[in-house]
């Protein structure tokens, strides 16, 4: 009889992020040497034979439509959140007060408040045992975890700048429909929050430093958009005509690092032909790394130190084995997709939860990050002017 632990994890939440956070579930157990058995016990929705059907078709044992029930459940060791934002919080918090390990997707949440009130129940529960993590999943893609490796070698020595941007061209039509994404009610903010929240998190992580600072500026391109069907279940709408976009479209702004070095930022949904563009871009005085997740496998490195002859960006496909998270999947040059990310979130989660560790990023981590976007709005708010990350005026 096996003595392994078991992991029984329940999903709330089933549309796109569910998809994603499922196959890494089924994944993750098959590729990586778990230190736990991995059991996707039940799914949740609003809607009783939508979530019946993602439960059949993503391979979760039942569905439920009530979260409360399911995490009062003595068979679930694991919540993995995965709803809008303005649920987070609640969800969290009760989730841990009931002795749940949690994964909650980003923007920890809507607000700093919420943030901090998450953040606390975190710290409160590790004391019990009991572990959290935010899904930042661009972390765990090899190449930006090998760009994190190589700066903290002192590869490219000190950082000088960095530029980090988020582009989509998803809401370019303005006939796109209303979405719960374009509505500060439910997302928190539009572009800032959805995909900057990313590019903020990916500057801190390669770097090893904190945004302090910013000045920025928001933009609601397209104000009105169309409302599809009765069940649309929005805030403000009555489900036909067009209702109010009420976050930004797009978001520009530059930060400040704890070493004084400046940085910028850019996140939108309107840059016409990019699809799913995360970049990003470090300068050192002894070089530089370059990541753009359209060249997902690829890494980019320009050592100044090299002789002139020779000097120029390497191109390196992060392939290896000897890269991070790569061994446990194909032969060198067979490359890695979107979906791997969320399967190396679930493999660290499960060391961490099995071996008694904090996962990271925290939510400690997720609300650092839920500051800096609340001082992009307040700088927005007030003509562009610099505000201090975490400072009483950014909430």
């Amino acid at each position: 009889m096996s003595t392994r632990p078991v992991l029984r994890v329940a999903m709330i939440g089933y549309g796109f992020m569910g998809a994603a956070h499922s196959q890494a579930w089924r994944t993750a157990p098959r590729v990586f040497d778990l230190p736990a058995d991995v059991e996707m016990t039940v799914v949740v929705g609003r809607h009783a034979v939508a979530v019946a059907d993602a439960a059949a078709k993503w391979g979760w044992a039942e569905s439920a439509t009530d979260w409360r029930e399911v995490i009062a459940r003595d068979d679930i060791e694991v919540v993995d959140i995965v709803t809008p934002g303005g649920s987070h919080a609640e969800i969290a918090i009760a989730a841990l007060q009931a002795g749940k390990h949690v994964l909650c997707e980003k923007p920890l949440a809507n607000a700093v408040a919420e943030a901090e009130a998450m953040t606390d129940a975190a710290e409160q529960a590790a004391a019990r045992g009991i572990r959290s993590m935010v899904g930042f999943t661009y972390r765990r893609v090899p190449a930006v975890t090998l760009m994190r490796d190589l700066i903290a070698q002192g590869r490219i020595g000190r950082v000088q700048q960095v530029r980090a941007s988020y582009r989509q061209d998803w809401l370019v039509d303005p006939e796109m429909p209303l979405g719960w994404r374009l509505q500060k009610e439910h997302a928190g903010s539009g572009a800032l929050g959805d995909i900057g929240a990313h590019a903020i998190d990916l500057a801190q992580f390669v770097t090893g430093q904190e945004v302090t600072s910013v000045s920025g500026v928001l933009e609601t391109i397209v104000s009105e958009r169309p409302v599809q069907g009765s069940g649309s279940g929005l805030s403000g709408t009555a489900g036909e005509g067009r209702g109010p976009v009420t976050v930004d479209d797009l978001a520009i702004f530059t930060g400040r690092l704890s070493s004084g070095a400046l940085a910028s930022f850019e996140a939108t949904r309107f840059a016409t032909g990019r699809k799913n563009a995360l970049a990003i871009e470090v300068s050192g005085d002894r070089g530089a790394l370059a990541f753009d997740f359209e060249d997902l496998n690829v890494l980019q490195w320009y050592d100044r130190t090299a002789p002139n002859e020779v000097q120029g960006f390497t191109r390196i496909v992060v392939t290896e084995p000897e890269h991070p998270y790569v061994a446990a999947w194909w032969p060198a040059g067979h490359m890695l997709g979107y979906e791997h990310g969320f399967s190396h979130q679930v493999k660290d989660l499960v060391d961490a939860i099995v071996h008694g560790a904090d996962p990271h990023p925290t939510f400690a981590e997720g609300l650092r990050v839920q500051r800096v976007l609340a001082a992009v709005e307040e700088s927005s708010a007030h003509d562009s002017r610099w505000v201090g990350v975490g400072s009483p005026a950014a909430g």
